[in-house]
């Protein structure tokens, strides 16, 4: 009896084993696949980030050089200003051509005109000639040309992976994201130190070879049935409607317009926090800064591995709650590093949550051949509040809390709260923001509710 019984087990031992092996090379296949399917968005996605890695450099980099030349959160705050205005001024007649013009080629011009802002820089520095209207003009246009790129980037996304791969790609990008918002202040404080703007701008350009050279030897975007040739008031107006149509997609546009608001306020107000507190400075600003990034690396990681919520929109609204509705208070009350950096994790973490949500519908709503328009309208009415909010932020810091807080500072209660000298006006606004964002959520959520 003993050898059958014997035999049997070996027998199912075997088997499990042999399904073990199995499940394993299915594992291995269903990898592979997945790789191969997605070859093109690897490729794409990863030398476009180290390219926006190198444009991040230079564009905290010459925030310092700025805010060394001004001492001025307005200034500091207008070199952003410059790159939105014509961005969302120009974005829903951008996106007609977008929809027209081949998408790879566009990236790649858009790219090269990027460069070359880049090398004037360079050669103004250089030859000591660098003023700060030559960055706000050289802003403008690179400002001018993401306005062309950015739609036609995000229809070259939508081309090359497939619809399954939504969510997992958009936690990518996210993750992506993150680590250049973790790095750009860090490395670019450092190269910032040791070679100056020149050290810099090299990263930058190397960067940039790589993007260009990896897109237009190694990545195929696949064509798709062009628009057809109308008046550019027809086509933009195409995507107008479109969001008419779809109220869900348009209100949740406007309520991310009035997000953008105040975070981009909060970041006008941040260096004229950071830098005039006796326990800031230039490095505390890019340490505190980086923790946003390694903030979203986390929400990147979760966003990769979390399941299809049950209601994307209810996500959207709550993480955007929690967002504002705790980092500017910490930040306000708070005097010590630390706390920044704390504050700063816990307000970021749930961004590239709301991010990949909205990424999905956004993507599985509008139709592909009308993405590029209707990108190009949303630019516009979710990112034209942030040149306004940037331009708040610097204003009310320079003309309104500072001044009050010199002559009212003293008083017991606000010298508590907000601390004194230059930066308690800066605390004192980050209060506002955070009582403004918080009700704003409140508010607009209750319209949200109802999807």
């Amino acid at each position: 009896m003993e050898e059958p019984l014997l035999r049997i087990s070996s027998d199912f031992a075997s088997g499990l084993k042999n399904k073990k092996n199995n499940r394993s090379k299915e594992m291995k296949l269903i990898k592979k696949n997945t790789l191969f399917e997605l070859k093109d968005f690897l490729i794409l996605w990863s030398t476009q980030s180290v390219s926006q890695l190198g444009s991040s450099l230079t564009g905290f980099a010459l925030t310092l050089w700025l805010y060394e030349k001004t001492g001025s959160s307005l200034s500091t705050a207008a070199l952003t200003i410059c790159t939105y205005a014509p961005y969302v001024l120009m974005s829903i007649f951008a996106g007609v051509l977008t929809d027209r013009f081949d998408k790879k080629k566009t990236m790649l011009g858009c790219d090269m005109f990027a460069a070359v802002c880049t090398l004037l820089v360079f050669v103004l520095y250089q030859t000591n000639r660098l003023m700060v209207w030559h960055l706000y003009v050289l802003n403008a246009v690179s400002g001018l040309m993401n306005t062309v790129q950015q739609p036609a980037g995000e229809v070259a996304m939508t081309l090359i992976m497939p619809e399954k791969y939504y969510q997992k790609t958009s936690g990518l990008r996210s993750l992506s994201n993150s680590l250049i918002s973790t790095l750009n202040p860090l490395i670019a404080t450092a190269l910032y130190a040791f070679t100056g703007l020149n050290g810099v701008i090299a990263v930058d350009i190397g960067s940039f070879l790589v993007a260009f050279t990896a897109l237009l030897f190694f990545v195929k975007i696949p064509e798709y049935k062009k628009v057809k040739s109308e008046r550019v008031l027809v086509l933009a107006k195409e995507g107008l409607t479109f969001l008419k149509k779809n109220q869900l997609i348009l209100t949740l546009i406007l309520f991310m317009s009035g997000i953008n608001f105040v975070a981009s306020a909060f970041d006008a107000v941040l260096p004229g926090y950071v830098l005039p507190n006796p326990k800031g400075g230039s490095t505390v600003l890019g340490i505190v800064t980086s923790c946003s990034g390694a903030a979203m690396i986390v929400g990147s990681l979760a966003v990769s591995v979390l399941p299809k919520p049950k209601n994307r929109v209810r996500v959207i609204y709550l993480t955007m709650l929690f967002s504002l509705g705790t980092e500017n208070f910490l930040l306000a009350f708070s005097r010590e590093p630390l706390l920044w950096c704390i504050g700063q994790f816990i307000g970021w973490v749930v961004v590239p949550i709301m991010s990949a949500n909205l990424d999905v519908i956004l993507r599985t709503t509008i139709p592909v051949e009308l993405q590029g328009r209707v990108y190009a309208c949303r630019n516009t009415l979710q990112f034209f509040t942030i040149p306004i909010g940037l331009f708040v932020g610097g204003f009310m810091v320079d003309q309104v809390c500072e001044p009050f807080m010199r002559v009212h500072g003293d008083l017991t209660i606000l010298k508590t709260l907000f601390g004194t000298g230059k930066g308690s006006g800066a605390a004192l606004m980050m209060l506002i923001l955070g009582i403004s964002g918080s009700l704003f959520c409140l508010i607009t959520g209750r319209k949200l509710k109802k999807y």
